[in-house]
């Protein structure tokens, strides 16, 4: 923190601690299972992210971690049989990379899931999203990072800009987006 900001309010001080205590919830039921947090926020983030940044660069932005560190983590994940190598059809000099079945059938049983299905019964699953992707985005913000934010928020985002058999677009990369893709987080976004 900077010396010339003021200090967090008693409130934003436990909601920070509060986040923090279920993320090592999550991060428990994940070494249960076998991963470590790097790997399993990894394999979280393949299945979210759009076939533009399945990258191992977009992947060690969007964890802000270092390319080497992120290369051993997809090496591990792809040992294990979560996640597939291919070739990145954009820039054959590069790879992308898919999950598996086995990848698939791990996040349906995952610790996020749990802790999802315990926000549902608690009512507070949509108002706490907004509330913590509004605090995520000004946190990254104040570091310069980019935030990831899902193709359908974004100002390149063209709805009903049909594309041959693809209802919408996306005007930066010029390329067709289908239902599925306007709702996956993409490295290009910039929010609208």
């Amino acid at each position: 923190m900077k010396k010339s900001d003021s200090l967090p309010t008693a409130n934003a001080l436990q909601a920070a601690h509060l986040i923090e205590r279920l993320g090592r919830l999550m991060r428990a039921g994940d070494h249960a299972a076998g991963l470590n947090p790097a790997q399993a926020e990894a394999l979280r983030y393949l299945a979210r992210a759009n076939r533009f940044s399945r990258t191992p660069a977009a992947l060690a932005d969007y964890l802000g971690s270092t390319r080497g560190t992120v290369s051993q983590t997809l090496i591990s994940l792809e040992a294990k049989g979560l996640i597939e190598r291919q070739e990145n059809a954009r820039d054959g000099r590069s790879v992308v990379f898919a999950l598996t079945k086995a990848g698939s059938n791990f996040l349906r049983a995952g610790p996020d899931r749990e802790l999802a299905a315990a926000l549902d019964r608690a009512g507070v699953a949509k108002d706490l999203a907004d509330d913590l992707e509004a605090g995520l985005r000004a946190a990254i913000a104040a570091r310069g990072g980019r935030a990831f934010g899902a193709c359908r928020t974004c100002r390149h985002f063209r709805r009903d800009h049909h594309s041959g058999a693809a209802p919408h677009h996306c005007a930066l990369l010029d390329e067709a987006l289908s239902e599925t893709d306007q709702a996956l987080i993409c490295a290009e976004q910039t929010a609208a």
